[in-house]
């Protein structure tokens, strides 16, 4: 498999979760990432800050650069995206990683919540590339990755949580149109989504704790399944809406049983496949 060594990564949501396990899979590479959240302070029930994540990431051999990021507000990226390029000489790779959740029906999502899912996962989708792209034009093999799911636009994907999911399908309508945007230039632009649901700090606080922890899958599946898409060469893989199993599978893997969060438990499917 190829190597991202040398590389520089920008990372949404970093500082825990899927995006941290991104970021450790391409620093066991040697590459060099851009942690991108807002998390400088623990809290009491999201374990991890930018800073704990770049200790982390440098321990697994790569090199790290903490930046305080609410991926709401484009100055700060502006600003966290210019200190990467100024640090690293580049950006090659954006993973949209950062997410807001909220699994509740029309009635029962406040607008609040409403604009935080749509600020963070499109807006901040859209900002964050808009803030790559002209530095990416300058890498050898650019990529961004979302994490978002398959648009497939069938009426129980919407029912359960209509602005969740369209903030989700925000995120991958980004890539739909960016992916054949930036064809000519070389930027592939392709959006990734687990089989499984996996085992985070969102899953245990507010998608029904400890029991669908035991049915989950570890982010390092995930991690793999990036690292897998984005060794891939830019111009020939591009548009593509992956799930994590199936990227894997296609990259040779057929156990799948290391990625389990408990070993033999029966695996919960995720939102939207």
């Amino acid at each position: 498999m190829a190597s991202l060594k040398g590389k520089t990564l920008f990372i949404t949501g970093a500082s825990r979760g899927i995006g941290k396990a991104i970021a450790l899979r391409a620093a066991r590479d040697g590459a060099n990432i851009a942690i991108a959240a807002k998390t400088t302070e623990p809290h009491p029930k999201l374990p991890g800050t930018i800073f704990t994540a770049a200790e982390e990431i440098e321990k697994a051999g790569g090199k790290a650069l903490a930046c305080v990021v609410d991926v709401r507000d484009e100055a700060q990226i502006a600003a966290a995206v210019g200190k990467a390029v100024e640090k690293f000489g580049g950006i090659d790779i954006l993973v949209n990683n950062a997410s807001a959740i909220s699994v509740t029906g029309t009635v029962d999502t406040p607008m609040k919540r409403y604009d935080l899912m749509h600020s963070v996962n499109v807006r901040g989708t859209f900002a964050c590339s808009q803030a790559c792209i002209p530095h990416l034009k300058q890498s050898s093999n650019p990529h961004i990755l979302n994490n978002s799911p398959p648009l497939n636009m069938e009426a129980r994907w919407f029912a359960p949580h209509v602005a969740y999911t369209m903030s989700k399908y925000g995120m991958s309508m980004c890539v739909l149109g960016m992916a054949e945007e930036l064809r000519s230039e070389g930027i592939a632009v392709n959006a990734l989504w687990p089989r499984t649901v996996i085992a985070t700090a969102a899953v245990k606080n507010l998608l029904g704790g400890d029991e669908t922890l035991r049915g989950s899958r570890k982010p390092e599946i995930v991690a793999d399944a990036a690292h897998a898409i984005v060794t891939k060469p830019s111009r020939e893989f591009t548009g593509n809406f992956c799930v994590d199993e199936e990227v894997l599978r296609n990259e040779g893997v057929s156990d799948f049983s290391k990625y389990q969060f408990v070993p033999g438990a029966e695996l919960f499917p995720d939102f939207f496949l």
